[in-house]
């Protein structure tokens, strides 16, 4: 008897499709494409062309296997190439230990949802979506395609995905640099528990590589607000430590260093021409499509 596979569409935001249903989600850069759709693109006429890179998988042809990658990641890689489609976007999403925080929904879930939604508007205006868990082990990649198909693909590797592990946030993101070749739209959907100057310097990374580039900040209304007003045991979710504390005593300084943290991030996207948004997980996920529809450049707090 055939296993029946599990319905992940709830993470599909109905509210969001119904409200932004009709208004096209564009890109401000020409892309390269020739599929007639919502966006610029510097040519014209029709091609087949090197899209991204996917890692081998034991069994295909090493021919098309890039050498010059292996060398620089010390992992296998195959070319893989498509006809051009005029937005190509590629959605990075957090899966590390600190993305399990949150109450009523976790940070990774209001971002498994954020992902497929996002990607579930693209691929309704005709463009390719591509996915990345961005895990130090096991990390999955979907490479990016356009058909209709790629959205239950998405649910299916998003759906049973657990937050675990420290964060890889960017390593990972260097990768992606690396190995998505044609002008894209990056999304990074983390809670950004790295150090800026390390996820700002692949920022630059991807956006020497021609990359449009969105950072969406989660927080969790306690991490915003530092709101306990007891001792309180606060749990590393990635290395497993713990400490007792009393939260008024650490509260100013703890928002104060939040507030630098954001700030560095902020100031370094704007350097960088990348959008940054911070989003609140206990708000309307709509909020967060909206503040991305608007194009702000470092977006400021929801």
């Amino acid at each position: 008897m055939a296993r029946r596979r599990k319905n992940y569409f709830h993470y599909v935001d109905q509210d969001s499709l119904s409200r932004i249903s009709g208004e096209p989600l564009l890109t401000p850069f020409p892309m390269e494409g020739s599929v007639s759709g919502h966006h610029r693109s510097p040519h014209k006429g029709s091609s087949v062309e090197f899209a991204e890179y996917r890692e081998y998988t034991p069994g295909e042809d090493p021919k098309r296997m890039d050498w010059r990658v292996f060398a620089r990641t010390d992992r296998y890689y195959l070319k893989e190439f498509e006809a051009e489609t005029n937005l190509r976007s590629h959605f990075a999403l957090d899966c590390s230990g600190s993305m399990g925080f949150g109450d009523p929904k976790s940070k990774l879930e209001f971002g498994k949802s954020l992902v497929s939604t996002l990607s579930y508007l693209y691929v309704g205006q005709g463009d390719a979506v591509g996915l990345h868990t961005l895990r130090r082990r096991k990390p999955q990649v979907l490479p990016a395609k356009r058909n209709p198909s790629q959205i239950q693909e998405f649910l299916e590797v998003l759906g049973p995905v657990k937050p675990k592990g420290d964060t890889f946030l960017a390593p990972a993101l260097h990768e992606i640099a690396e190995t998505v070749r044609m002008r894209a739209m990056i999304f990074v959907v983390s809670d950004m528990l790295d150090e800026p100057s390390e996820i700002l310097d692949a920022v630059l990374h991807l956006r020497d590589r021609k990359h449009e580039v969105v950072l969406f900040h989660l927080f969790d209304r306690q991490e915003l607000e530092f709101d306990f007003d007891r001792p309180t045991r606060f749990v590393d979710l990635e290395g497993g430590g713990s400490l007792i504390t009393e939260p008024t005593v650490i509260r100013e300084e703890y928002l104060a260093r939040l507030d630098e943290h954001v700030q560095e991030l902020r100031k370094g996207c704007l350097e960088s021409q990348a959008r940054y948004h911070v989003v609140r997980t206990d708000k309307p996920l709509v909020d967060a499509i909206d503040q991305f529809s608007a194009g702000r450049i470092g977006g400021k707090a929801a």
